[in-house]
């Protein structure tokens, strides 16, 4: 095949969109820093603890408020629990809810926003004032109430964060989708009889997925930030099960006596928010066209 040819067929193939939106993330030095260490987070509290022979709610009555050595690698508490393993399941813990809650707010924002925009006329207005009284009710002292009755189950605060966690997603998404409604796709998938849950899903999600991806990476801090506060503040996950909220909690009760109780869970939580806001950033180069940051393909 001659050099002709071959340039005809890459002019001919055009180039993948996911191609194309990986060569700009990754030309994004500090967002594939954060994509390895989110992925090392990911393996280490999934292998995590069968690399110590120490369960987190297992007590070491012999080794209380015992600095890190060679048993308990990152010491003890004051119960005698090993930190290393409390943190393994913190981390467990608090990324299954920042997931859940991340990914069940996107969805329903997604959904909501571009119903909001689509349907138009008097649906529209009361999807919108409902979205807006919600916004304005202090959803933290709710939270906080309806929290506090659960003795401690992150069920039921994760519930709770995603039933008041998707408004201001859906008002984003519905300002994005307004701008969609008119356009010759969607006029013409009504005019044909295409169903509105089709033309939401088919048409309208998909044109505003790169704004979806990143509330969805956005949204994981976030929620590991609410999670962490509530249960820093006593009104989430509560013992036996603990969460990075609950272990910063406990070890600022006692930094100046055991300073690693404190840090060490402190240190797992920084590296967790500043590599999501790494992602996110890359990901903003990478699925914004305008963007110079990503490079060019």
């Amino acid at each position: 095949m001659t050099t002709q040819e071959l340039t005809k067929d890459a002019v001919a193939a055009p180039m993948r969109k996911s191609v194309l939106y990986w060569r700009r993330f990754r030309r994004n030095k500090m967002a594939m820093l954060g994509l390895v260490i989110f992925g090392l987070l990911i393996i280490t509290a999934i292998v995590g603890p069968y690399t110590t022979s120490w369960s987190y709610d297992e007590p070491d009555f012999m080794s209380l408020s015992d600095p890190p050595s060679a048993e308990h690698w990152l010491g003890t508490n004051t119960a005698g629990n090993d930190l290393y393993a409390q943190i393994i399941q913190g981390l467990r813990r608090s990324l299954v809810i920042a997931v859940l809650v991340s990914g069940a707010t996107t969805i329903i924002a997604a959904i909501v926003g571009t119903g909001a925009a689509l349907l138009g006329g008097r649906a529209e207005k009361a999807i919108l004032a409902v979205i807006h009284f919600l916004l304005v009710v202090p959803s933290f002292l709710l939270i906080a109430l309806l929290v506090a009755g659960s003795g401690g189950d992150w069920k039921v605060l994760t519930v709770v964060l995603i039933a008041f966690g998707w408004m201001f997603y859906a008002r984003i998404v519905w300002s994005m989708a307004i701008s969609l409604r008119e356009r010759e796709f969607v006029v013409a998938a009504r005019y044909m009889g295409v169903s509105q849950w089709k033309i939401i899903t088919r048409h309208l999600i998909p044109n505003i997925g790169s704004l979806l991806v990143l509330n969805l990476t956005l949204g994981v801090v976030s929620a590991v930030m609410s999670e962490t506060g509530l249960s820093f503040l006593g009104l989430g996950v509560k013992t036996p099960d603990v969460s990075l909220g609950t272990l910063l909690s406990t070890g600022a009760s006692g930094l100046e006596s055991s300073p690693w109780l404190f840090f060490a869970p402190a240190a797992v939580l920084t590296l967790l928010t500043v590599s999501m806001a790494f992602i996110s950033d890359g990901l903003r180069d990478a699925l914004d066209p305008n963007s110079s940051a990503g490079g060019t393909a």
